[in-house]
């Protein structure tokens, strides 16, 4: 690129086309992910065989100081680990991690869970909030089936940047939360629940119609996307 700041319509969309990917038979992996949104591109593990998963992983660590699989299995973290000898298995999480240099973890999010049934969407958050550079606070089984348990930690709640409320079930938590705090509620409904939950489609609902304002909304079992809101609205916010 030329040193002149003004640049053509055409020329703008050829520089955008030679961006920084390497071309895989089965995957183009973007190396420039972090640049654009503060973050490498992140691995989706089902549907891609172990060794695909391991050589992107592979890929990535070449240029990025973290590397993360998500939603893993042990079989696929081996043939990660034998690409890339400091890889982790966060087997609650079911994700790999790989630091190279780990990122500054700044500011602070918690992630609430309403019972233990829901722990590995949580923990999925938890751990990808971590790598994420966010300092991560865990309050798991505060449900509102005992409201007191919640209230109980409302100084602490009170004290972060964002709350990734976890939940199925009636899915009531995150509407709670959001209406005892004024700090932004991430609402994750979890699969959890009886027959009439309808796989967390009645927690979905519940909390796309939260009476409490300042509540937004991922799918369901989603705690990765959970926490990539999480950590941009933490990072926001320290940067200011």
């Amino acid at each position: 690129m030329s040193d002149d700041t003004s640049l053509s319509l055409a020329d703008a969309l050829h520089e955008w086309a030679q961006g920084q990917e390497d071309r895989l038979a089965y995957a183009t992996v973007d190396h420039e992910r972090a640049a654009r949104t503060g973050f490498p591109e992140v691995i989706f593990c089902p549907g891609k065989s172990d060794r695909q998963i391991a050589e992107i992983a592979k890929s990535l660590s070449e240029r990025a100081p973290v590397v993360m699989a998500t939603r893993a299995t042990a079989s696929a973290f081996d043939a990660v680990r034998a690409r890339l000898p400091g890889a982790v298995f966060h087997e609650d999480a079911r994700i790999i991690a790989w630091e190279r240099v780990p990122l500054e973890r700044v500011g602070a999010v918690a992630v609430v869970s309403a019972g233990t049934s829901d722990g590995p969407v949580a923990a999925e958050a938890g751990v990808a909030l971590d790598i994420m550079g966010n300092h991560v606070t865990r309050i798991n089984d505060v449900g509102v089936a005992g409201l007191h348990r919640v209230l109980a930690h409302r100084e602490v709640l009170t004290q972060q940047h964002a709350i990734v409320a976890v939940a199925g079930m009636d899915g009531a938590l995150p509407s709670v939360i959001a209406g005892l705090i004024d700090r932004p509620v991430i609402a994750t409904p979890t699969s959890v629940g009886y027959g009439a939950s309808f796989g967390g489609l009645a927690a979905l609902l519940a909390m796309l119609n939260a009476c409490a304002t300042g509540v937004s909304v991922v799918n369901i079992d989603n705690g990765f996307g959970a926490a990539c809101v999480a950590s941009r609205i933490n990072h926001a916010v320290v940067a200011r």
